[in-house]
């Protein structure tokens, strides 16, 4: 980045900026880490986890494949989720008695109790505080955040819009 100024000389002010804008982000970074490891600690479930739980607290039942459209997330990878929800007893799965492949999915009373006393996860916070912005507020917010990612080219990673950190997992990788 060049910072100098129209003298040929650093420019303090752009370099300030740049520090702010790299801090900001590090506190972004560092607040959903920390989200991730209370959540981890106090309640033995991830976010996506934890999302799934409440996305799953919508309906009575659902498919694998409808959770992860409402998830933006593989097939695979909420596969691999509701099995680590079903082994801890917070949803229970079953076959439909009209057509033995579709397999249903719902919370038990254990994984509601868990929704219930969980908090509220930090992507539902940043929703919120979000919809107390005004559109052109948002829409600054969106656009900028868009052009840092193409500053730093990683336009192409694929990215759901849930807010964890943690290792990358490989696309066909069951993780999370």
């Amino acid at each position: 980045m060049n910072t100098n100024n129209k003298y040929g000389m650093e420019d303090p002010e752009s370099e300030a900026l740049e520090l702010r804008i790299l801090r900001s982000i590090r506190r972004v970074i560092r607040a959903i880490d920390l989200e991730s490891k209370r959540l981890e600690t106090q309640y033995e479930i991830t976010g996506p986890q934890l999302r799934c739980l409440a996305e799953l607290s919508r309906s009575e039942r659902e498919t694998a494949s409808r959770l992860a459209r409402s998830l933006h997330l593989s097939a695979s990878t909420v596969v691999g989720i509701l099995d680590r929800l079903e082994q801890k007893g917070w949803v229970e799965r079953e076959r439909d008695a009209s057509d033995r492949r579709v397999l249903w999915t719902r919370l038990t009373e254990r994984g509601r109790d868990l929704l219930e006393s969980a908090p509220s996860p930090l992507q539902e916070k940043l929703s919120q505080g979000l919809e107390s912005l005004t559109a052109l507020e948002r829409a600054t917010i969106a656009l900028s955040l868009e052009r840092l990612v193409g500053l730093i080219e990683a336009e192409n990673l694929d990215a759901a819009p849930i807010l964890e950190t943690g290792p990358i997992t490989p696309p066909n990788a069951k993780g999370t």
